[in-house]
């Protein structure tokens, strides 16, 4: 995380040869990054606007390949554009300040924090699913698991970025361990001939424009933070050729653990029984696990800890570098002077992530989340093309064929414009009205600098700097 510890920066440069991360090492880095709570939160909501088990295979299936493409065109950007902040500094290279700031200005305020919200709801319907059998949980009990989560996880954050980190490399380890009981119960259900709902798998597949792109919305959703791949290359040995190699295996690797993990539920369960399960995994657990299955629950919860974990724990870098170049509050940048963590961002993210959870649920959440993050997957690998004609002259260590951004481009407005086609709904409208609002504060907070902006949040940003003792990175030494 940008700004997260600087004496940890430090360590790593006094006592550091920095490319220490092997092929080997940045596949499971790949692979621990990615797998977190989507493959037990998405397998209905694919399935339901699939329509059957033969579509929705083969969907889970093209997210693979949609993710591996999409991480491939990341790699050619993040190798050129060596700046931190990620999708922020390739916007402001290709596009300018407005482009980039819209996608600062969204990412803090509504994909970060909807991104916490769905997982910590995801665990909280895991965690309390054991305890209310045969019915759905209270959505009041719920939310107020998944509040609880956040302030845990931002508390965890703020106190430590060691601690953090700890905690993760221990959920890594559960997430990959449920994941593998799962595939191999799958496999002896399947060596048993428990194989009758794996006939005429399409049946009944939907043939609906928009609930196709729904489909891949929530496939997609499971397969997130393969945009994140290439924040790992100061650390791979021979970056250049490892990092698009550790993609290709990586990802496919994920890939074939989805598929083989929804296989398995399909073992135990027909497609109206995934449907009606208040949770899937508990449900398969339940069915093929007995008496082991409470291992389940409990490990389905480590992972989606893990996985919010994860997400708060990388919340600070937009907000850190956008707040730097002026695009966002200055107090988001700060961090604590006795535990380095920036613990204002940290802060921030989990109080918006409390709010979105108050009024929705995790699918609104996740057509919310994808839709704005798409359009911004989009635009990134627009970016790839724009820059081979406008910036001819950077260097490309990774260079995709073009037909890769190309394709990746139709395949973001599809996803973009389909659900709105075919069934619009109001958080579409609401996510592009919240996007272009940005505007509204960029022109006088950032664009003129009116000097009564600064005069007003002047003393609040003293006063929270005082109150959580917070500064400048620049002020540690």
């Amino acid at each position: 995380m940008e700004g997260s510890s600087i004496r940890e920066r430090k360590e790593s440069q006094n006592g550091s040869n920095g490319h220490s991360v092997g092929l080997i090492s940045g596949v499971c880095l790949i692979v621990g990054t990615m797998i977190g709570s989507g493959i037990f939160i998405s397998p209905k909501s694919v399935l339901l606007y699939s329509g059957a088990v033969g579509p929705c295979l083969i969907i889970w299936t093209a997210c693979g390949v949609l993710a591996t493409l999409g991480a491939l065109c990341y790699a050619e950007l993040g190798t050129m554009i060596t700046k931190s902040g990620g999708e922020y500094s390739y916007f402001m290279e290709a596009y300018g300040p407005i482009v980039a700031y819209l996608y600062s200005w969204t990412t803090v305020m509504v994909l970060k924090p909807s991104s916490l919200a769905i997982i910590t709801l995801s665990l909280a319907e895991y965690a309390s699913t054991p305890f209310y059998l045969g019915c759905t949980p209270p959505i009041l009990v719920t939310k107020c698991l998944s509040a609880a989560a956040i302030l845990i996880i931002v508390t965890v954050n703020c106190f430590s970025v060691r601690l953090a980190r700890y905690v993760q490399n221990f959920l890594t380890a559960s997430k990959l361990f449920i994941i593998l009981v799962i595939v191999v119960a799958g496999a002896v259900m399947l060596a048993q001939g428990k194989t009758e709902n794996l006939t005429n798998t399409f049946d009944g597949a939907s043939s609906s424009f928009g609930a196709i792109g729904l489909a891949f919305y929530n496939g997609l959703w499971a397969y997130d933070g393969w945009n994140q791949l290439n924040f790992i290359t100061e650390e791979l040995k021979d970056p250049y050729r490892n990092l698009p190699r550790a993609i290709v295996i990586g990802i496919p690797l994920v890939t074939v653990c989805y598929v083989l993990v929804n296989v398995a539920y399909f073992t135990v369960m027909t497609a109206t029984d995934l449907l009606l399960s208040p949770a899937v995994a508990i449900t398969f657990g339940d069915r093929a696990l007995y008496p082991l299955s409470w291992i389940v629950p409990l490990f389905v919860t480590f992972s989606t800890f893990g996985a919010a974990n994860g997400s708060c724990f990388t919340a600070g870098r937009v907000a850190y570098v956008s707040s730097r170049e002026g695009h966002m509050l200055e107090i988001l940048s700060f961090i604590s002077l006795r535990r380095y963590t920036p613990s204002p961002a940290l802060i921030f993210n989990g109080l918006l992530a409390i709010c979105y959870i108050i009024p929705a649920d995790i699918n609104s959440l996740i057509n919310y989340f994808s839709f704005g993050q798409w359009t911004f997957y989009g635009l990134a690998v627009l970016a790839v093309i724009v820059m081979r004609y406008t910036r001819k002259e950077h260097h490309r260590p990774v260079k995709v064929p073009i037909v890769i951004p190309v394709l990746m481009v139709l395949v973001s407005c599809y996803l973009v414009l389909a659900p709105i086609i075919d069934k619009p709904a109001m958080e579409y409208l609401y996510c592009t009205i919240f996007i272009f609002s940005g505007l509204i504060f960029y022109y006088p907070f950032v664009y003129r600098k009116v000097k009564w902006a600064h005069t007003f949040i002047a003393p609040i940003t003293v006063h929270l700097q005082l109150l959580m003792e917070v500064v400048p990175p620049e002020k540690i030494e």
